[in-house]
């Protein structure tokens, strides 16, 4: 089965099957929404707020996101999926490294 993503920061949308993690959902359809980092949990970059919709949420690293974060709808985009449509918000970014010149 297939649900239907949006973004509601872009009013991007896409569909995701239930046993895909939105990132993989997001990618395999060409799309850009979500920031993506590592895609196991571990580096935070693709942080979101579920605000509506039935998800399951995989083992994420607490500390990118907390007990009460995750209680809050908060979780790492690459560690849920979908049960239902769902609507998110984007917390997670991209940190650029800079290094100094010689």
């Amino acid at each position: 089965m297939s649900y239907k993503v949006t973004i509601a920061d872009t009013g991007e949308e896409f569909h995701c099957r239930e046993l895909q993690h939105l990132l993989a959902g997001m990618q395999q359809l060409g799309k850009k929404g979500i920031p993506v980092g590592c895609r196991s949990g571990g580096c935070g970059v693709c942080k979101v707020r579920i605000t509506s919709g039935e998800y399951q949420v995989k083992k994420m690293s607490r500390d990118h996101v907390s007990e009460q974060e995750e209680e809050n709808g908060i979780a790492l985009a690459c560690r849920v999926s979908p049960r239902s449509d769902i609507q998110l918000q984007v917390l997670g970014h991209l940190k650029k490294i800079v290094t100094p010149k010689k």
